[in-house]
């Protein structure tokens, strides 16, 4: 089940989302058709659109008409289209990075046209992103351009760690912080920048999204364990194969048992499909995904802690939901072992 999105209050969420997608189709045209192909390539493809859904129920957080469909104004469309860019660049960057083959169950941009076009289109989504993004102003253009900074931080601090068995937690949190969580805090922040909150409600919109993002990345990684190829889009287990060692593996090499294990005799070089497919099962028959599962839900409960003293507008009720049906995207045995009273450090 794919997580939940924040729109669900609004019964007119498809016509918002459809004037996202036209809007997003748009802005990746560029004055050249081979590389309007290029950037255009993944957006067929689909995604969840999570981070404009993102924007657009900030947006609508305070007010309490944020059902009535014509609600969402150009300018929290145009504020969707510029997050959902950057993270539409990062993907062509990270597919470079992992030399991938697929995403979102077609062929990586990467993989058809190589290497150093991937990395061009990816540079034009971000520029394209920061375009927009000044057309909002420059309080949400400064902050487009410092969250992509985050995000290159973020990717640097993975690959300094690439096949290393000795990565802590906090080095994969920090990681993961600045990669995933920072665009999603900078979505819900752009939402209430383009709606004119006050100080103290940008402030729990972006604590509420950081929170979240840690939360996402958590599930996505435990995904990328107990979920399919089909499911995931994209091959499975591929973080082992890639050596980005996420919660479940860290917390396994760090509690003295991966040695009877096998796991960590199997880590810390490229493994082939036997190999992967090896210590994923020793990593799926441990504790350490109901682990990680509770570990995530501190931070959904962060997150709605975050969001606790305000009204329940249509905006708001959808913003919670999302957080806390989080969860829902995991197979009913990994978030019920978690439930059942997994241990572990959050």
């Amino acid at each position: 089940m794919a997580p939940l999105s924040p729109l669900q209050a609004r019964p007119s969420s498809d016509k918002d989302l459809a004037r996202v997608e036209s809007a997003l189709r748009a802005a990746a045209v560029t004055g050249d058709d081979f590389l309007t192909e290029v950037t255009s390539h993944l957006i067929p493809a689909g995604g969840k659109r999570l981070r404009p859904a993102f924007v657009i129920a900030s947006a609508l957080a305070l007010d309490p008409g944020g059902a009535a469909p014509d609600a969402v104004t150009d300018d929290m469309i145009c504020g969707g289209v510029a997050v959902e860019l950057v993270h539409l660049g990062s993907l062509y960057h990270d597919d470079v990075m992992d030399d991938a083959e697929t995403r979102r169950g077609i062929e990586a941009v990467n993989h058809r046209w190589g290497n150093l076009k991937a990395i061009l289109a990816g540079d034009f989504l971000l520029a394209k992103a920061s375009e927009l993004a000044a057309s909002l102003g420059t309080e949400v253009a400064a902050l487009l351009a410092a969250t992509i900074g985050r995000l290159c931080e973020g990717q640097v601090r993975e690959l300094q760690l690439i096949y290393d068995l000795t990565r802590t937690e906090d080095q994969y949190l920090l990681a993961i912080g600045g990669k995933t969580a920072e665009l999603y805090a900078t979505s819900c922040r752009i939402g209430g920048l383009v709606a004119g909150a006050d100080g103290e409600t940008l402030d729990r919109l972006n604590s509420f999204g950081l929170a979240y993002g840690m939360a996402f990345q958590i599930v996505d990684d435990v995904l990328d364990f107990v979920a399919s190829d089909e499911e995931l889009g994209k091959p499975s287990g591929n973080d082992l194969r890639e050596g980005v060692y996420t919660l479940p593996v860290i917390r396994m090499l760090a509690d003295g048992q991966s040695a009877h294990d096998g796991l960590g005799g199997l880590l810390g070089e490229p493994l082939d499909d036997d190999r992967r497919d090896r210590a994923r099962a020793i990593v799926v028959d441990g504790p350490e995904i109901a682990s990680s599962v509770t570990t995530a839900q501190h931070y959904v409960t962060q997150a709605l802690d975050a969001l606790a003293p305000f009204d329940a507008t249509p905006g708001m009720v959808g913003l919670r939901a999302a957080a806390s049906n989080l969860l829902s995207a995991l197979p009913p045995e990994a978030a019920g072992a978690a439930a059942a009273g997994a241990t572990g450090a959050v």
